[in-house]
Formats: structure tokens, sequence, C-alpha cells
């Protein structure tokens, strides 16, 4: 006959084991989907949103130069493609002839706070200041004040989050990665947002990188081959009824 000593060290493992199997489950159950209601309250950013539509956001973060406004813009009228540029404050007010033209042209204009300061560094009463001024320096150019916020290099925090909401302004990050700004040739930058996308994506671009445009030319016209339209943010997401669940995806609520 067998004997089994059971210890407190073993009768602590085992209760781990059980916490632990109890958290998975509920992981998988949809526990930890984050419930968001019509007032835009919410503790992450849309990432992308879940739709049986073939469309897509095409979006572009502006915070360096402006030599390529213009061809962005006559890209994006070829594949009537409506794209979303967060802007920083402070090149906005330093181009803002491109802010204008993009905004004429019918594309979004959204804030990417006014001068690029990681919001993990921030308080939260700074962080709305921040926006705030970000804000004035748009629509002083579009007349429009932004609607969307994108935290300085997709660094959001609590207080980020909940200074966008008392603003009354919606948190967007990304699903696709061009990663242009590391210096991808155009090849590897369509091969790599070409293999991600799919309905409801939110693409991330960035004006000023030397192969973006041919990069970007590309990808709509194979994209376009597929059936997909090419929407903003706004027209993207859902605006009440929704939940977004642990990866940040935005879902129609039942």
């Amino acid at each position: 006959m067998r004997y089994f000593i059971v210890t407190k060290r073993t009768i602590f493992t085992f209760a781990l084991m059980i916490f632990t199997a109890v958290i998975v489950v509920a992981a998988f159950k949809g526990e930890r989907t984050v419930r968001v209601n019509a007032d835009g309250q919410r503790s992450i950013p849309v990432y992308c949103v879940q739709t049986d539509e073939k469309k897509l956001a095409v979006t572009f973060d502006a915070a360096w130069g402006a030599e390529d406004t213009q061809q962005l813009i006559e890209i994006l009228k070829e594949f009537n493609a409506k794209a979303t540029f967060f802007v920083v404050g402070t090149w906005a007010e330093k181009y803002p002839d491109s802010v204008k033209a993009f905004y004429d042209a019918g594309h979004e204009i959204a804030n990417h706070s006014y001068d690029h300061t990681l919001y993990g560094k921030l308080p939260k009463q700074h962080i709305k200041e921040d926006i705030e001024k970000c804000n004035s320096a748009i629509q002083s150019i579009t007349g429009e004040k932004p609607r969307l916020l994108r935290a300085p290099s997709g660094e959001y925090t609590e207080d980020s989050e909940a200074a966008a909401a008392e603003l009354g302004m919606r948190t967007v990050q990304w699903s696709v990665d061009s990663l242009d700004w590391q210096g991808l040739s155009s090849e590897d930058i369509v091969r790599r947002v070409l293999s991600a996308s799919e309905n409801g994506s939110i693409l991330l671009f960035h004006n000023d990188v030397k192969n973006t445009p041919a990069a970007l030319k590309e990808i709509l016209s194979q994209l376009s081959e597929k059936g997909f339209s090419f929407v903003s943010v706004s027209e993207l997401l859902y605006s009440d009824n929704y939940i977004i669940d642990a990866t940040g995806r935005q879902i129609k609520a039942e």
C-alpha cells in the first residue's frame, strides 16, 4: 500500500493550479471583454472592427515633413479611398497647407498629441491640456474639432484613456503596422500589409516616408481587386451599442 503525504506546500500548489484554471476558463468565456457604453467610456482603444463588410481604414501618422502631401492625395483619390490623418499639433502649425489639403480632399483629420510627448510621462490633467492644444491647432485650420485620438507612439495609459473620454473623444490604435518608418522597401511594406489585412483592419502608415507612396498605391490596387473599400476611421467604427474585447476589437453588441 502506498501512502501520500500532503504538505502545506502541496495544498498551496494544488489551489494555485485550480485558481489558474478558473482564470483561463473565464478568459475563454469572454469574461475579459470590456463593455463600452454610448458615452465612449472604455479602458482600451480600438485596434480593429469586427465586420462582415469588405472595408478597412487607411491611417497615417503625420509628425515629420510634408513633401509627399499631394502625391498621397492623388493616390488615395485614384482608389476612391478616404484616409484618416493623425497629426501632431506642432506639425499642423508648421504645415497648415498640408492639413488643409488633406481635409479639403475629403480625408479625416485626427489628433496625435501636440508635440508627441509620450503620455506615460504625463499626469491626466497635462494629457487633457495636450489633447486640447492639438485640437485647437487643427480646428484653427479646418474649422472642425477632431473626434479621434491616437496616443504618441501608441503608448496609451489609463489616464490618457480617461482624459480622452472626458473630452468626448474616441481613441484608436491599429491592427496592421506597415513599419514604413523603419526604411523598409516598398515591396516589403506591400507584403507585410497585404498578409495581415482583413475586414475591419486599421492600417498604419506615415507620411513623408520615402517608400510609402509606391507601397500604398500597390496595396490599394491589390485590395481593391479583392473587393475592399477604404473608409475613414470614424466611418469604420460603430457609434453605439458595442463592446471592445480584450484584443481591442470593436464588436457590435447583440
